[in-house]
């Protein structure tokens, strides 16, 4: 498997804790990544859209809140999704394990 795109991640993660909405999700990345990170609505959208082609992503057929706007689309992750988020998860706990060994080892040059 190929490494996640950051929006992707980002998106997954959002998702990891329960059903969104789309504005949601862009708030949960913020809110997860302290502001660091932001997703616009159409790299959203896009990513959501490519999500639910490979099955990582379904839309809910539950709605939180009678009083929500029709229109609006809730998403969760699916098994697929869960596997692949942690995964990528996995992953990138290997990248940091070796990067902090490699850092190790090097020993710094004196002026």
């Amino acid at each position: 498997m190929s490494p996640l795109s950051p929006a992707v991640l980002h998106i997954l993660l959002a998702l990891a804790a329960g059903e969104l909405h789309g504005y949601g999700i862009m708030q949960e990345i913020a809110r997860q990544s302290g502001g660091a990170y932001k997703l616009g609505p159409g790299t959203l959208y896009d990513n959501l859209v490519k999500l639910l082609d490979q099955g990582f992503v379904e839309e809910s057929p539950a709605r939180r809140d009678p009083e929500d706007d029709p229109r609006r689309r809730y998403y969760r992750l699916t098994a697929s999704g869960r596997r692949t988020l942690s995964a990528e998860v996995t992953r990138l706990e290997d990248v940091v394990r070796r990067a902090r060994l490699s850092l190790q080892s090097v020993k710094p040059r004196r002026a």
